[in-house]
């Protein structure tokens, strides 16, 4: 077996057995050397055959994208320099250069409902909405296979992980601040993919029907109870004006007998009713003493 001293410039490799071998730097700079050749080549060739065929290939030069969309150009594999072109017409050099077309307005999507187990152990199901833009067509295309398919899945997972630390009641009540937290931690995790998430929403809670059943018996005790509690303390504030106005009728013996007067007329005046009138011993006073 051939010994590699320190002073050697090389790198470890493995052969087809599974034993480490050293790989000299040296081949693996002249490979890149020899690829930038073939690349100036064929780069060369390229603008060649463009300027002998002008009048024809101009039409395959030239591509355009529209102001919403940006084009990420490649040549030979390679992203050329100068970022994502557009809009309007821009330059491809033929048989060399390709692009991808990159959409820059705000898309939505539906996250799918998620069975949840809260902190409190209940199972909630929980849909929500994320809405995103591309801020940087170049990273969108480079770092990341499918950036529209990547955020989806880490939407459905952030949603699941935020909501599994929040108790029944938080989730009823504090949506706007889960909405703010799923924001946040999408739009940190999407940052290196070159989208920027600018809304997240939650559209539904869905609860077992159980527990629906057993809140809405809750709720209509607690109503029941409050009504209670309202009568009663009508009924002892009527106590206490009638307490007050049979004071002042006791005051004077003629008052109660023309409140009697009035409360027979207040009753024949809703129905046709014969009323047995029991004449008052008051009234027969001044005519018994004569």
């Amino acid at each position: 077996m051939a010994s590699v001293t320190p002073d050697d410039d090389v790198e470890i490799g493995l052969t087809k057995e599974g034993y480490e071998r050293p790989i000299p730097q040296n081949f693996a700079a002249g490979s890149t050397e020899e690829g930038h050749c073939m690349s100036t080549l064929f780069i060369i060739f390229a603008w060649l055959f463009f300027l002998i065929t002008f009048p024809i290939t101009i039409f395959f030069a030239i591509a355009i994208v529209q102001e919403y969309e940006r084009a990420v150009i490649f040549r030979l594999g390679r992203l050329i320099k100068g970022g994502a072109k557009g809009p309007g017409l821009f330059f491809l050099l033929p048989c060399v250069d390709s692009y991808r077309r990159v959409d820059l307005r705000t898309k939505s999507f539906d996250v799918p409902p998620q069975e949840i187990l809260s902190r409190d152990s209940v199972t909630v199901a929980v849909d929500a909405v994320v809405y995103f833009r591309v801020c940087d067509p170049t990273m969108a295309i480079t770092n990341v296979y499918d950036y529209s398919n990547a955020t989806r899945l880490l939407a459905a997972t952030t949603l699941r992980n935020v909501l599994g630390t929040k108790a029944m009641s938080d989730i009823l009540s504090s949506r706007e601040e889960i909405s703010q937290i799923m924001q946040a931690t999408l739009d940190g995790a999407t940052d290196n993919w070159g989208v920027k998430v600018e809304r997240v929403e939650i559209k539904d809670v869905r609860l077992p029907v159980q527990l629906q059943r057993a809140m809405a018996a809750e709720a209509e005790a607690t109503r029941e109870a409050n009504a209670k509690v309202i009568a009663a303390k009508g009924e002892q504030k009527a106590a206490l004006a009638l307490k007050e106005a049979s004071d002042v009728l006791v005051e004077s013996p003629a008052a109660i007998q023309l409140r009697y007067l009035q409360t027979l007329t207040t009753i024949s005046a809703e129905k046709n009713s014969t009323i047995v009138f029991p004449l008052p011993m008051d009234l027969l006073g001044s005519f018994m003493k004569k």
